[in-house]
């Protein structure tokens, strides 16, 4: 899993073969189908272990209600430039976010790879949704509909990660909190550090 989950990240899931998947894990085909029918059937469980043992403990320790709303917002972002600035200067590259960079190749190709991808971003909007709407009920951000600013906080992140990656420029990211809470329309008086 760590092997495809690389891979896919690195490169894109329709360029791996499941002979790449096998030769980074050091395992023989024969292996890979005892555990698993197809490519799509490892992904999805790949992404599934990527969120459970990666994306939800980070965000469980970003998005703790004991944390500032903004400041929640805030800390998320600038985790991300970090980790952008740190696959660009191992890699060479902007790598961006591997479920986005799957799911926009694969959302209308794969039926099971891209319901798994609507889930775990699902699963990841609610974070977003609960430190709006607790910066709405705090007074920090004028009143909204928390579910419809998701929609374009998400776009906003994605659309400048997206063009991190394809600018291969990870400082295109290092404004993203301050981008964020304008479009939040973040009340003066809000004392969350960018």
């Amino acid at each position: 899993m760590t092997a495809a989950l690389g891979l896919m990240w690195e490169e894109s899931y329709g360029a791996i073969t499941i002979d790449d998947i096998c030769q980074r894990a050091d395992v023989k085909k024969g292996s890979f189908y005892y555990f698993f029918d197809s490519k799509s059937d490892l992904a999805v469980a790949a992404l599934e272990r990527l969120w459970t043992e990666q994306m939800r403990p980070q965000l469980d320790a970003q998005f703790s209600p004991s944390v500032d709303p903004l400041q929640r917002l805030v800390n998320y972002l600038e985790a991300m430039f970090v980790k952008q600035a740190e696959a660009k200067a191992k890699s060479g590259r902007v790598l961006g976010c591997p479920i986005c960079c799957v799911g926009s190749e694969m959302s209308t190709q794969d039926e099971k790879l891209s319901a798994k991808i609507r889930e775990i971003c699902t699963r990841k909007r609610r974070y977003f949704e609960s430190a709006i709407r607790d910066a709405v009920a705090a007074g920090v951000v004028e009143p909204c509909d928390p579910v419809e600013k998701v929609d374009g906080l998400i776009g906003l992140v994605e659309g400048v990660m997206g063009h991190g990656r394809i600018m291969n420029d990870p400082e295109v990211m290092r404004r993203l909190p301050a981008m964020a809470l304008d479009f939040l329309r973040v009340r003066a008086a809000a004392g969350t550090r960018v």
